[in-house]
Parts: C-alpha cells; structure tokens; sequence
C-alpha cells in the first residue's frame, strides 16, 4: 500500500496532441527538456510524484501528484516549462492551441 495523500493534493494533467509523423523529433525534445525541467521541478515544494510519456499515436502528457492545487498551479509559472520546455517542442513542431494542448488540474476523489 501507498501511503495515504493529503486531502488536499490534485492531480496536474498536461496533454498535447501532435501530428505522429513527428514521433522521434518529440522523444528527442522531451529527453532535452527534462535535463532541465527535473531539477527545476524539484526544487518547487509539494511535488509528490510526476511521470511523462510520448505516445506513437501521437500525444505528449504529463501527469503530476502535488499536495495542493496551489503549488500544482507553480507549474503556470515555471520558466522552464513555459518558456524553454515549450519553446523545444514548437521546434519539434508541436502546436500549442487550445484544441491541441489542454491542462487541468483535479482533486483526487479516491486512489488505490
């Protein structure tokens, strides 16, 4: 069993969607931009867990546990997300629009 989450935390969903042709170009991107985006990330209180994946059908996520919907919402801020991690993917090709990159933040109801 896993230890029991505050009843505050929320989980941080980040979701881009791509165009599969460019699969390996956002692999690529997405292994440069954690060289800098793990330690920033970790230096940020009331991350709890976090886990990225790039799917060959064509989406990009990233999930995150935090205690807080406040300090899930530092990720709004973070440079190296919102500048130098976005800026590698757009070169990657990725498209940020609403229709093609959504984040949400939930409060957990229940967990396993």
């Amino acid at each position: 069993m896993s230890e029991p989450l505050p009843t505050t935390a929320v989980v941080r969903v980040s979701r881009v969607i791509f165009d599969p042709s460019l699969f390996s170009e956002i692999v690529t991107a997405d292994k440069k931009a954690s060289e800098y985006l793990i330690p920033a990330i970790q230096r940020l209180p009331g991350l709890l867990h976090w886990f990225a994946g790039v799917a060959p059908e064509g989406s990009f996520v990233q999930v995150s546990v935090w205690d807080c919907e406040e300090h899930a919402k530092q990720m709004d801020q973070l440079t190296e997300m919102t500048v130098r991690a976005r800026g590698d993917m757009r070169e990657a090709g990725v498209i940020f629009t609403p229709e093609t990159a959504t984040i949400v933040n939930y409060p957990i109801n229940w967990t396993i």
